[in-house]
């Protein structure tokens, strides 16, 4: 699994996919659709596929493929590893989505959640799988949502092929199980490796589970925020969690709307004007390299506006 596309530019979503094995293009197949890092504040959303010849699937049991949540870290890997190496019957293909592309979206002016982020994500694979030539006939689909309306969808959009959702489908079939273990394996290593394009020094990588009642992730995302410049681009600033700690602790931004519908929140009450930040030589910033969005760009502060 190369990430290299993926880390060349870790704002943009990207699709990693294995080759397509010949028999895939001549069989009935079987595709199995689960994600991983639903929940978390930090890092990436995965989805993932994984199919294979409907004659195949003993063989994809014979791998003992599990539910990727109910595994290690080293029994993913392994069994990621023997998927790979079983490329002559086995397919798999990955939709990475940014933390950035997930909060942007979950924020723009029309109203796109995580559900219809999720069921895009799916569809766009499923559909990647056909323009291929998997000669797809079963999809089985973790699901998002309720269940029934779901499953009504992915057969509008794919007439001709049988699709079964089910709550916890990576336990129930193991083309899903194995889906799940190529997004968990993926999400695992961007993770782990994520690089921050932010300057931000040496940046302390203990950030615990990654989920937003977990301590150890409070406090990290509480350590790297920047009063301005808010979070890295490894931090969902869409969730809750992250909104909470920039209404208390960032910068205030102020718009003319606010006056003009008589309103103002209680953090634009209480916090330091963002105009503060352009006069010289703050006394609690004496001594603090300027951000480095005014040092690319070669701006200085100024005595008054």
């Amino acid at each position: 699994m190369d990430l290299g596309v993926f880390e060349e530019d870790n704002s943009r979503s990207c699709r990693l996919a294995s080759a397509i094995p010949e028999a895939c293009k001549t069989e009935d197949c079987c595709l199995g659709i689960d994600e991983a890092g639903r929940g978390p504040v930090l890092g990436p959303m995965v989805y993932g596929i994984c199919f294979c010849p409907i004659s195949k699937k003993k063989g994809l049991q014979e791998l003992k493929v599990a539910d990727s949540k109910t595994l290690s870290e080293e029994e993913r890997e392994n069994l990621f590893a023997k998927l790979d190496e079983s490329k002559g019957f086995v397919g798999w293909a990955l939709q990475i989505l940014s933390p950035n592309t997930i909060s942007t979206s979950m924020l723009q002016r029309a109203k796109y959640n995580l559900n219809a982020l999720s069921h895009d994500a799916a569809i766009g694979l499923v559909q990647y799988a056909l323009d291929c030539g998997v000669q797809l006939k079963e999809v089985f689909v973790d699901t998002v949502g309720p269940a029934e309306k779901y499953q009504d969808k992915l057969s509008q959009r794919f007439p001709g092929v049988e699709v079964t959702v089910r709550p916890k489908a990576d336990s129930l079939f193991p083309v899903v199980s194995a889906a799940s273990i190529c997004a968990k394996v993926a999400r695992d290593r961007v993770v782990k490796s994520w690089t921050f394009k932010e300057d931000l020094g040496q940046v302390d990588t203990d950030y615990g589970s990654g989920y937003p009642n977990d301590p150890k992730t409070k406090a990290w995302m509480a350590k790297y925020l920047d009063p301005v410049f808010g979070y890295p681009q490894f931090v969902r600033f869409s969730w809750s969690t992250a909104q909470t700690i920039l209404d208390g602790k960032a910068v205030a931004v102020h718009w003319d709307d606010d006056e003009e519908d008589g309103t103002k929140g209680a953090a634009q009450q209480n916090s330091t004007s963002m105009l503060s930040y352009f006069r010289r030589q703050r006394p609690e910033s004496a001594g603090r390299e300027p951000h480095r969005y005014f040092t690319e760009r070669r701006l200085e502060a100024v005595d008054s506006l």
